[in-house]
């Protein structure tokens, strides 16, 4: 099969080093190897994020946690805010576990902000959830504004934050925000396989699932905080990812976070740049730009054709996605990618956009 380099919106490209430190011997899930390499995990990522939360894992995409969070942190009633595909995926996933959702919408290509939520944090509201980077969009909300606004209404609310295309790409100043979750997985700004779903939780929301019913097994945080306090999984994890994830974590340590999110900067202002040049500019709107994903306005730019050109050369990137599916196409531009790989593939886009004029 022919090996492309991906720009994908996730999975994203592994690079070879890390796909090699996964072929280590297995181990079993209940031995002290394990424990040593869970518990390894759990202090580096804190490290990274910068955060003093709970972090649990189990092996799955992010969206098992979407799930996990609503029914460990919700009898009756949420506030959604949307503005794209993977913020209705959040509303959608609590409606489906019986939940009401007050749905508050901002149009696609905008930001949500702090004016969207005045109003809407009545005293009934027990969580409000948004997606922090807007995978359909491009779009980077600032979730410590929204916080802020929720909190001055209603200081019980949870919140939850889907972070899945933000964590370690963007700094999303976690004990500023004190959210009551923050959500995110291997296969994005992790650059890793998918396959590992984790959270970072609060004490608050674990005491509140004491009193919630129907939580699940697998979702249920309470059984997982019990076995992660004692570096155990609570079913058979991915272990050969998790050797992956501690080898990953260890690189993300040594580049350092700020160095990290200032690389993701410059990787979307290439992008922005180039678009404004060769194409018809960024879709989401200036000043709340994702720095993980690029969403691009094709204009009548053939996309199909000129990503079969792009395959062919050896390069992947994404479609359009959502109710802007047919407007736009999308570069990612997370994890081990650098600003070189990235103005080498815009070479390549410039070549096939020669040759196609």
């Amino acid at each position: 099969m022919l090996s492309r380099r991906l720009f994908t919106v996730g999975p994203v490209n592994v690079e070879q080093e890390v796909l090699q430190s996964m072929t280590r011997p297995m181990i079993t899930h209940r031995s002290k190897d394990y424990k040593t390499l869970h518990q390894a995990i759990i202090e580096k990522t804190k490290k990274a994020l910068d955060t003093d939360m709970d972090i649990l894992m189990v092996g799955g995409s992010a969206s098992l946690f979407l799930e996990g969070v609503i029914r460990n942190g919700v009898r009756s009633k949420t506030l959604g805010f949307t503005n794209g595909s993977f913020g209705d995926r959040f509303i959608e996933i609590a409606e489906l576990n019986g939940k009401t959702v007050e749905k508050v919408r901002a149009d696609w290509g905008k930001a949500i902000r702090a004016e969207h939520a005045k109003g809407k944090a009545k005293d009934d509201i027990e969580a409000a959830h948004w997606v922090s980077n807007e995978s359909s969009t491009g779009v980077f909300s600032d979730s410590n504004e929204i916080a802020e606004e929720i909190r001055s209404q209603n200081p019980n609310a949870m919140l939850f934050v889907d972070a899945v295309t933000s964590a370690f790409a963007m700094d999303l100043k976690l004990r500023k925000l004190d959210a009551d979750a923050v959500i995110f997985g291997t296969q994005k700004a992790l650059a890793l396989p998918p396959g590992l779903a984790m959270v970072a939780v609060s004490s608050r929301l674990l005491e509140k699932a004491k009193t919630v019913q129907n939580r699940g097994f697998y979702t249920d945080l309470l059984k997982l905080k019990k076995q992660n306090d004692e570096n155990y999984a609570l079913t058979t994890p991915p272990v050969s990812l998790m050797y992956a994830l501690d080898f990953q974590l260890d690189r993300i340590l040594s580049e350092g976070m700020q160095a990290r999110f200032s690389r993701h900067k410059e990787m979307a202002d290439i992008v922005e740049e180039w678009a404004g040049r060769k194409l018809h500019g960024i879709f989401p709107e200036k000043g709340f730009r994702s720095n993980s994903i690029s969403v691009l306005n094709k204009g009548d730019l053939d996309f199909d054709k000129f990503h079969s050109s792009l395959k062919s050369k050896g390069y992947e990137i994404s479609s359009g996605y959502g109710d802007v599916k047919d407007r736009t196409f999308r570069i990612g531009h997370m994890g081990d990618t650098t600003p070189s790989g990235v103005k080498q593939l815009l070479s390549v886009m410039d070549e096939i956009l020669e040759e196609k004029a």
